[in-house]
């Protein structure tokens, strides 16, 4: 019997979808935003009254899922998914947005605009873009060595910072008809880091602290609730759309399909997980359709799994998962649509192009 073959649009997907995965009362959205509110809120107050150095690594734990929280409604409103309403999805993002320091219009660009509509596409997704063999061989020795800690396990908070945060919404060029308005939320971002500090500082002089207690009480609230922010962030995009199941495509490979269907996941967090993360990992739906509110995932997994079955990759959350992926997936061959170790990568261009690279891969590689 032949097989049927796959759509290439998500139109059929989302024909799929019950109308109640759209519903999305103000109330609920709100309720949301102010739990987690106020646990920011409450943390920031411990933080400053609790200055030991075990309770307070144990309060930033709690204060990234925290951050990370307020984060995903805000990334749920800047999709328009929240509210009915354009302008409570605009003031609700931009307020959730700022404990992780995120620019809501340069989020709007480059997540809504770019990433989605072309996920896993070769040189348009930039989020966990893979690097080729023969980019990566013509790399210097220092950015070669970025790229190793980047793409381990361990960076992947700080290739959030580098990548995403700084140089895409912070600092990066934008077209012209996005300057303004970018640029005008850099700058509420930078006075809301600014004026943090500030209020901190403030604090802590009040409270007769020395010069290095402030600086500690301004680090504990301000500086390492977004760097654990990063560390939790940037482990679950790599986990949505990097591993050896998930494939990247050429420009005339690609389709939408195959691209929010496949190339991200369904992963089944374990329990109390979505207190903070508000299912997020639930993401092939949300790329099937940004509409849908975080809360009503589940439910449209489980109209798409039944519609499509055995195409999502639907598994459970596991860390040793994601180190596995890490060490898996360091370079990629576009033309045979496969992952590669560093070593795996070294003998790819001995194989395929001995003499057109600019520098040999390091002997060193993760084989």
């Amino acid at each position: 019997m032949e097989a049927i073959a796959s759509p290439t649009t998500l139109k059929p997907v989302i024909d799929a979808l019950p109308d109640s995965v759209y519903e999305n009362p103000t109330w609920k959205g709100l309720a949301y935003f102010g739990r987690d509110v106020v646990m920011y809120a409450g943390l920031l107050v411990a933080l400053v009254l609790i200055g030991n150095v075990i309770a307070v690594l144990a309060l930033e734990v709690v204060m990234a899922l925290v951050v990370s929280a307020l984060f995903v409604v805000g990334h749920d409103a800047a999709h328009g998914a929240l509210f009915s309403s354009k302008r409570m999805n605009s003031i609700v993002a931009h307020l959730a947005f700022l404990p992780s320091f995120h620019v809501y219009e340069g989020w709007i660009l480059g997540h809504n605009r770019v990433h989605h509509p072309y996920t896993v596409r070769q040189g348009y997704d930039f989020v966990w873009h893979p690097t080729t063999p023969e980019q990566f061989a013509a790399l210097g020795h220092w950015r070669r060595a970025v790229h190793r800690f980047e793409w381990s396990w361990a960076g992947a908070g700080a290739y959030y910072i580098h990548q995403v945060w700084w140089k895409k919404m912070m600092v990066g060029p934008n077209p012209a008809r996005w300057v303004k308005a970018i640029r005008r939320d850099r700058w509420i971002v930078t006075a809301f880091i600014a004026g943090m500090l500030s209020v901190f500082t403030l604090v802590g002089m009040a409270a007769g602290d020395s010069p290095a207690g402030i600086l500690w009480l301004d680090l504990r609230t301000v500086v390492l609730p977004f760097i654990g922010f990063s560390c939790f962030i940037g482990t679950m995009v790599h986990v949505h759309h990097i591993a050896p199941d998930i494939r990247w495509w050429k420009k005339a490979e690609w389709n939408k399909f195959k691209a929010q269907m496949e190339g991200t996941t369904v992963l089944r967090a374990p329990k109390g997980f979505n207190f903070f993360f508000h299912w997020i990992m639930v993401h092939v739906p949300h790329h099937v359709d940004m509409r849908i509110p975080m809360y009503h995932l589940e439910e449209a997994a489980a109209a798409i799994e039944s519609a499509y079955p055995g195409t999502v990759i639907d598994k459970p959350l596991r860390f040793r998962d994601f180190v596995a992926n890490s060490r898996a997936c360091k370079l990629y061959d576009f033309d045979d649509g496969r992952w590669l170790t560093y070593g795996g990568g070294r003998r790819h261009l001995a194989a395929n192009a001995p003499v057109t690279a600019t520098g040999p891969l390091d002997d060193t590689a993760h084989r």
